[in-house]
Formats: C-alpha cells, structure tokens, sequence
C-alpha cells in the first residue's frame, strides 16, 4: 500500500520542529516502513519546494503561495494538485490529514482521504475553557464531514469531537505509537525523583505540580522533583512563562528539591526517565499523550490525570496510578505511595511496559492502519 500524510510538521533536520502530530506520524511510518508499505510525507509551510528520500520515505516540502487574502486557498490547490498529480501515476492510494485547524477542509482529492483526530484546536480550546476561533472551528467541521474516513487516537477524543461539532460521525480508534526500540526497559531506580516531562504549559497542569509537590515534600522531605520541557507562555495570565508563574505556588523548603532543566534534546530526556522513580502527568488537556506511552515503555510507574482519554492508556492501580489534578493531596499520596514502595515500583513498571508492547507499539499501530485504510481501497 501507498500511504501519504499532509502534516504542517515532521521531526527531521530539513522539515522545523515538531509537536505531537509530527511525532505520532514519524512512529506510524516507520511501522508501516518496516511492514513493506510505501509512506509519502507531505510537509506544508515549508520555506522552499524539495523532493528527497531517507530511510524509505518520500518527503515533499511545500512552501506556501503567498498572495494576500487568499494564501491558504492558492496553498490548498496547489497541494490538492501534488496529491492529484501522485495518485494519478500510482504513487499514493490514500492519504491521511490531521483534524488540527480542518487544513483538508476544501481539499478534493481524487483518492481516498483520512483524518486522524489528535485533538482539534475546538477541542482543545473547549478541554481549556478558551473561545475557540470561528474560522477554525468552521473549517474542522467541514473536514471532518468531507472526509472519507475518521480515526481518532482516544474514544474519548472521537466522541468528545462529534459533540462539540454536533455530527454523528462514525470513527476507528487507535491509539498513538513508540518505536519501543528508543524506549528500551531502564533499570530500577529508587532515589525519590519525581519527574515531568514535557512543555510547561497550564493546560498540562503545570500550575498544579508546585502545589501537588508541596503535599508530597510535607510527608517525604527526600522527594525531589525535576521538571524538563521547554518553557511556554501562558495564553490566560498573558505572562511570558509558565515556569515564573510556578515559582512562588511552591513553599520555600520543598522548592530546594525542585530542578528546572528546560528543553533538552530527546536522548536527554531518555537518560533523565531512566534516572526517576516516578513520572507524573497531571494534565488537563490531552487526546492521547505520548509522553505518558514513553515513561511506560521504559519500565517507569506514572501517576497521572484521571480525565477522559487517562484509562485508555492506564488501568489504575495495575499499570500506573490515575488522580484528578484539582486534588493536590490525594495526588500527592499517589506519589507518595510509590516513592515509598520499591515493591511496588518494580511491579507498575513492569506491568506498564507490557501493556505498551501490547497496545502501543508501532507495529501493533501500523497494522491497525493499514486494516482501517484497506477499507476505502476499491
């Protein structure tokens, strides 16, 4: 099969920096690389037009029409005509859109055309109580009704996004994928670390973590915290970062164990999961979180939110814990009674990473695929 992904992100040198979208759709085709499918990548937003290949993908960058007023509709059918163009010589046999902003909304593509729901900015603006933009909100809508076929990453995301746009769409769920290969099973640590991992952002439940970590220090005065991610503005406060709006939350004695080591690079990041005991992730806004996937596959319990999306991943008290972040205290002893249990910290580490291999891996994710995608084949 000849799958290709319009995304406005990729994580590679040539393509810019990368989110969630980017990241799930770099998992997804190196399953379907490995499975002996073909994966075209179609980068929008680029600052110039190139065709390469590396490690059996095609990527097409695509720079941006710019004429004012109309850029993303010129934009639109030149990409419209690229996908036209590969489907016509037999190069694609279906191609795959993210929800995020409905891109795909006026796009007539003459093959068949998926999108995968990783979380709509309507859905997100709705999880963060903000007003969502009429253009966005309107083009997400027309997207999802033009497209042939829906997959969401969480049931809950699928019927949370068919209530917000008031349709009735039917959808597939799968669940985002690693390369278990980068998240091999660490060895057991048990020093007291807590960790984060990820952007510090209110939506994440930063503002929470100082007043979950006061809880915690007040019953462990050896737990230590260590918050790693790229600092973020806040779009309520309008304040320039998150992490000086953290600062003062924190009591005086339990702030000397916390550590801010911003953005680091992803081996970085893999080295400081092996060296916690526990992460934890009290967001309030996610569709399916990878980072939650990755501290998983590496043997690590997870204390996390309970919200929606939380027990397609976890199965409380088995494979991780699961706590409103709202409840600081009840949180925190969730910690706690990990940071105290090298039993059990063995245990939920080993139960987690099984649960990954089982549900999450990228191969297990990329025949689920290529299944749901088979069905729009003539």
């Amino acid at each position: 099969m000849k799958i290709a992904f319009l995304t406005p992100e990729f994580p590679h040198p040539k393509t810019g920096s990368s989110g969630g979208i980017g990241t799930s759709i770099f998992n997804l085709s190196k399953g379907l690389v490995n499975l002996g499918h073909k994966v075209i990548i179609l980068v929008y937003g680029q600052k110039e037009d190139e065709i390469f290949q590396e490690n059996g993908i095609t990527f097409y960058r695509i720079k941006n029409i710019k004429v004012k007023g109309i850029s993303a509709y010129l934009t639109q059918k030149k990409i419209q005509k690229l996908i036209n163009d590969l489907y016509k010589n037999k190069q694609i046999d279906i191609v795959e859109a993210p929800d995020w902003t409905g891109f795909s909304a006026f796009l007539k593509p003459k093959c068949p055309l998926v999108i995968r729901l990783n979380g709509s900015d309507t859905y997100f603006c709705h999880l963060d109580n903000r007003p969502v933009k009429w253009k966005n909100k309107f083009q997400e809508k027309r997207a999802l009704k033009n497209a042939d076929g829906i997959i969401s990453v969480s049931k809950f995301t699928g019927d949370l996004t068919n209530k917000l746009f008031k349709i009735s769409k039917p959808f597939e769920v799968i669940p985002n994928s690693i390369d278990l290969y980068n998240f091999e099973s660490s060895t057991h640590v048990n020093n007291n670390t807590i960790l984060y991992f990820g952007t510090l952002i209110r939506k994440k439940g930063l503002l929470e973590v100082p007043l979950i970590f006061n809880e915690v220090y007040k019953n462990n005065k050896n737990a230590k915290l260590i918050l790693a991610g790229k600092d973020a503005s806040d779009v309520i406060s309008g304040n320039s970062s998150t992490w000086q709006m953290m600062i003062p939350l924190f009591n005086n004695e339990a702030f000397q164990n916390v550590q801010f080591i911003g953005s680091l690079p992803y081996t970085e990041i893999k080295k400081q999961i092996q060296q916690a005991t526990v992460c934890v992730f009290p967001t309030f806004a996610e569709a399916l979180p990878v980072s939650w996937i990755e501290a998983m596959a590496m043997q690590k319990p997870v204390v996390a939110s309970n919200i929606g999306w939380a027990n397609e991943i976890i199965t409380d008290e088995k494979d991780g814990l699961l706590e409103h972040p709202n409840r600081h205290e009840e949180f925190a002893n969730k910690i706690n009674s990990i940071l105290t249990n090298e039993a059990l910290q063995i245990e939920m580490g080993v139960e987690a990473r099984k649960k990954i291999i089982q549900k999450f891996s990228k191969e297990v994710v990329a025949k689920q695929s290529v299944a749901f995608y088979q069905k729009f084949l003539k």
